[in-house]
């Protein structure tokens, strides 16, 4: 990478920390709910919109070309994207985990990372993994918890799907301080492949959980509520913010 990119990635990670030390700032760990139910969703109608559009876009686009991608690839080549997908994000726990003050767990990544990366073959085989040495995946969502941000009100995003103020800005960070998404900004033909792996993964599972997704968006009396309840049980008990059993976002919610 040239100088020059080097300091458009600098100056674009800057901006990307500053928002984000903004929401810490402004956000605290005791967020207003606007409902009794702990959910503060004020862009509701605004969010509903956007979560009509994207099962518009799943209905039209997304699962039926994950339904040919799972027809069509072997399991064990999408397995091994999944593996490689998953490699590239490595670095991006390492740095949270460090950020977070918990060494360990950014200890580990790198493990993984370089054995994964070299004996590994790229990340195509997960190697740490068949020696038992467990994936610890985090974000600068969870980064902004434990540093105090409170989540904030509920967002549904245009294509990403729910989330919160504080994970749409853990989000951004993510993506500009991942040490891979800057190492590809100026090589061609290199820099697309991690977006076409992250696609490839996103059809993947969208392939393999399709049952459960499917109930949740076209079974489901609201799929907006029923969403939004599972992201926010679900991503609450991961940060350790409520005391309820943990929520598989991809349950089937219709099983006895």
């Amino acid at each position: 990478m040239s100088l020059s990119s080097l300091r458009h990635a600098s100056g674009r990670i800057l901006l990307a920390l500053t928002a984000a030390l903004f929401v810490s700032a402004c956000a605290t760990t005791q967020d207003v709910a606007t409902r009794s139910n702990g959910i503060n969703d004020p862009y509701e109608s605004t969010n509903r919109s956007i979560h009509a559009f994207n099962k518009g876009l799943d209905k039209n686009l997304v699962r039926p070309v994950a339904m040919g991608y799972g027809a069509v690839v072997p399991v064990e080549i999408r397995n091994t994207i999944n593996n490689f997908s998953d490699n590239l994000s490595t670095p991006g726990y390492a740095v949270n985990s460090l950020l977070q003050g918990d060494l360990k767990s950014a200890g580990i990544s790198l493990v993984r990372f370089v054995m994964n990366t070299t004996i590994g073959i790229g990340g195509l085989v997960d190697a740490a993994g068949e020696l038992n040495i467990p994936a610890r995946e985090t974000d600068f969502g969870e980064t902004l918890a434990v540093w105090g941000s409170g989540e904030g009100a509920y967002i549904e995003l245009p294509v990403f799907g729910p989330s919160t103020q504080r994970d749409t800005v853990g989000l951004v960070v993510d993506f500009f301080t991942n040490p891979l998404t800057l190492s590809t900004i100026d090589d061609e033909p290199e820099r697309y492949v991690p977006p076409t792996a992250l696609a490839a993964s996103v059809l993947n599972d969208r392939e393999k959980f399709s049952r459960q997704i499917d109930s949740i968006l076209y079974e489901s009396e609201d799929s907006y509520a029923q969403s939004r309840q599972i992201y926010l049980q679900n991503r609450r008990f991961e940060l350790g913010n409520d005391s309820a059993s943990e929520v598989d976002p991809y349950e089937d919610i219709y099983a006895e």
